[in-house]
């Protein structure tokens, strides 16, 4: 798209005085799992934080007089941030050092839970959120760009699994977490230990990771590629343009400014036209184009943005159903929650696994399974609306949560699994912003239904949730259909995995997805010159 490719598809001859010796290209980082653990101790944090305010919103009521207004942005400001930082912060991992940015970021993410938490009005919490989401943002893609570096073959897609265990299960873990320590700590100053949890988290994290995680290369071998920050700086207008509509229609759709949106698309046609000029300048665009046509990433960025769209709204539908519907406190909302994290953080570490061998029929599986276990979800609360709703639909949102564990997870090794190593963060990022586009307006677009539905039904909970979910079901089913036609195509015809036809992978979305156990990914990273690092 970006960026051309030699005549016949190679890349240009690395610097040979950077060119890692074969030995250590292939040898893998003998501390790689170490390494993992602290990745995922980050992970915990920023995974946490996106949920774990959900249930402290009364207390931010009470306990710090903010209005309806303040609620939004808090909320809001968090995924704001965190989306605007993705794509930039992968490309600062990719070209200066992915260890550094981590550290950086954690300081960052410690320091405003540190703010938020001592609070003294809604302005300061709102901006404390702010730079806590861009910290988190920071932090993100250095996780998905460790991964690829540390990891080859069939031990990439468990490490994927292994993140996507703990991003699911600290999601959904977070309203649990929230409503306990506002039980323990009161409804006036609980929800400062909501933020100031994170600090003892984060300061293990900042001593084990200078330890533990791989070095950055020297100046000398550091990626020469430009930052490229006119296009950073308009893709970020075009991505906050698009998302600030979205993610404040979530509390109020009437008030949004839509207006917006419409210049964010508009900015990103003029982030599209400054990447194809900035490449034909011989400089390389924030995504490369070995990013866009590596095989199968725009198809799993498309089918894990519409599978999010409906996933991630299932937690606001029915936080907000048992808590104001039925009378639930916040620790018991967090409760009837977790058969759902507890399926989706089991099936994904599974699903990482096995995922070399089944490849995408697996994530095809996995939405059905998700679809089968919202529907019944759904069954449920159209024949009974009462308080023993939340044990009658363990069961179902069990099944739900397996179905997520094998889509998220095995889609995201799917995707990136041919990604060239040195743009692993920048891809990571982008297929993340993608993701939070998708969730954001996925809980807009279900929050807008499920309020209509409750006005028009005269304040019946269970028939406005049952409509929400019909929105998330929708979400999911098509993303199931997106996986199917792309199935069904490599069963009557599967392309050969060539240059020619890695020319037209951002056109079909077609490729192999056999699973990160195959081996071109690893040998494409190493015609680039990118070793493992020791």
């Amino acid at each position: 798209m970006f960026r051309h490719l030699g005549s016949h598809g190679s890349v240009p001859a690395t610097d040979p005085e950077r060119a890692p010796h074969a030995d250590d290209r292939d040898a893998p980082d003998p501390g790689r799992w170490k390494a993992l653990a602290v990745c995922m101790l980050a992970g915990v944090m920023i995974f946490v934080d996106v949920s774990i305010v959900n249930v402290a919103l009364p207390s931010f009521r009470t306990g710090l007089g903010a209005s309806p207004a303040d609620l939004s942005w808090i909320v809001a400001g968090y995924t704001l941030t965190f989306g605007l930082a993705l794509v930039p912060a992968g490309r600062l991992g990719d070209g200066r050092g992915r260890k550094r940015m981590l550290v950086v970021g954690l300081v960052l993410f410690a320091l405003a839970s540190l703010a938020a938490g001592l609070a003294q009005s809604p302005l300061w919490l709102v901006v404390a959120r702010l730079v806590q989401g861009l910290a988190g943002g920071l932090v993100n893609p250095q996780l998905l760009g460790l991964i690829q570096q540390m990891f080859s073959g069939r031990e990439r897609g468990t490490a994927f699994g292994i993140f996507g265990a703990v991003n699911a299960s600290s999601t959904a873990v977070g309203p649990l977490l929230g409503g306990l320590i506002i039980e323990l700590g009161g409804p006036s100053a609980g929800w400062r230990w909501v933020f100031l949890v994170n600090l003892p988290l984060a300061a293990v994290a900042l001593v084990l990771a200078p330890r533990l995680l791989p070095a950055d290369p020297g100046r000398a071998q550091r990626s020469r590629t430009s930052l490229d920050p006119v296009g950073a700086v308009l893709l970020g207008l075009a991505v906050f343009g698009v998302l600030l509509p979205v993610v404040l229609a979530e509390r109020d759709p009437a008030s949004a400014p839509w207006w917006t949106a419409a210049a964010g698309l508009a900015v990103a046609v003029g982030f599209v036209v400054w990447e194809r000029r900035y490449a034909r300048g011989g400089r390389e665009p924030l995504l490369d184009e070995r990013v866009l046509r590596s095989p199968g990433y725009v198809l799993g960025t498309g089918l894990g943005t519409l599978y999010m769209a409906g996933s991630t709204a299932i937690f606001f539908v029915l936080t907000v159903y048992l808590q104001q519907g039925l009378g639930y406190s916040a620790l018991l909302a967090g409760l009837a929650t977790m058969p759902y994290a507890v399926g989706s953080a089991v099936a994904a570490a599974w699903g990482g696994r096995i995922v070399v061998r089944v490849g995408r029929p697996l994530v095809v599986a996995g939405t059905l399974v998700m679809a089968a276990g919202i529907a019944a979800t759904l069954v449920v609360v159209r024949v009974r609306t009462d308080p023993s709703t939340g044990l009658l639909t363990a069961l179902p949102l069990l099944v739900a949560g397996v179905g997520s564990g094998l889509v998220i997870t095995p889609n995201q090794a799917l995707t990136l699994q041919d990604v060239p190593v040195d743009q692993g963060g920048t891809a990571g990022g982008m297929q993340q912003t993608s993701q939070r586009i998708g969730s954001s307006i996925g809980i807009a677009l279900v929050a807008t239904v499920f309020f209509a539905v409750l006005s028009a039904s005269g304040q019946q909970y269970g028939t406005a949730l049952a409509a929400g979910l019909l929105v998330v079901l929708a979400c999911v089913l098509a993303a199931f259909a997106l996986g199917l036609a792309d199935v069904l195509r490599r069963r009557r015809g599967r392309p050969d995995v060539t240059p020619a036809a890695l020319g037209t992978g951002l056109a079909s979305g077609t490729g192999s997805d056999a699973g990160p156990g195959d081996d071109h990914g690893q040998h494409h990273a190493a015609a680039h010159g990118h070793p493992h690092p020791h």
